[in-house]
């Protein structure tokens, strides 16, 4: 597994504002583009997954993951749908929001443009979200609506794709466990080679600075057990091995002694 990790959110802020880097992310006429460039260390085969990294963020606290209606976001009849989504439920106007609650409305908003050698890399979004969450969870009838109208908040959604297709609020809609957590941004489909320079282009606008937070881009291979961490991997075989071993102790204590 080859893994890169590029941590951003200081680097991202222009000089002026090292010292109140608050008042840069909330002000709408600071330019957020900013360029990083990284060498890859090995050979990267395709498919090279894409995740944000976010620390101090705890997408696990009570009130936040109550947040959220999942009958709305089921159906196009539950859009009245809002009690559980306080205090994002409602406009000023007592018109709802969809997706209404917290989770919706803090959606990761930071944008990724790859390219090596002048060439651009297109980044393959489909497929990042779970099928289970788009067949069962998010309804083919359901569109953003009153989304993201006010001054502060997370990404936008386009108004007229349902959010059965929404895969970035899908995927940041599965809550994190852990405060510092990753999440599925993209696929690069193209290998990269050895000492590649890669240039990223990043537009940094997600307030992580507020509560102290981070933020990091993250390319990565796959092994047959998954990723770089292993932990879960060699787990599950563990486990496996163990229930094997005994199914089998069973089964030979059933013939010798029936």
């Amino acid at each position: 597994v080859v893994e890169i990790v590029d941590q951003y959110d200081n680097e991202c802020i222009p000089k002026d504002f090292r010292d109140n880097k608050v008042e840069f992310i909330k002000n709408k006429l600071t330019n957020k583009s900013c360029t990083r460039t990284f060498t890859v260390p090995k050979q990267m085969k395709s498919p090279i997954f894409i995740y944000y990294q976010l620390e101090n963020f705890y997408q696990n606290h009570r009130r936040y993951v109550k947040s959220r209606s999942d009958k709305q976001l089921q159906s196009k009849k539950n859009a009245a749908h809002i009690r559980e989504c306080k205090p994002m439920g409602e406009t000023d106007n007592k018109d709802p929001i969809i997706p209404c609650g917290l989770i919706a409305w803090s959606l990761f908003n930071d944008t990724y443009g790859f390219s090596v050698k002048g060439k651009d890399l297109k980044v393959n979004k489909r497929d990042i979200a779970w099928g289970s969450d788009k067949n069962y969870k998010f309804g083919a009838d359901v569109f953003p609506k009153n989304f993201q109208v006010g001054d502060v908040g997370g990404k936008s959604l386009n108004s007229s794709i349902p959010l059965s297709e929404q895969e970035d609020l899908i995927v940041w809609m599965r809550t994190a466990a852990l405060s510092t957590f990753r999440k599925l941004y993209g696929k690069i489909e193209d290998d990269l080679q050895a000492n590649d320079v890669i240039t990223v282009v990043i537009e940094n606008n997600y307030n992580t600075y507020d509560f102290k937070g981070t933020k990091s881009l993250v390319l990565s291979t796959t092994s047959w057990i998954g990723g770089k961490n292993d932990f879960l991997g060699v787990t599950f075989i563990t486990i496996g091995g163990i229930c094997l071993f005994l199914a089998i102790t069973f089964i030979l204590l059933y013939v010798i002694k029936p």
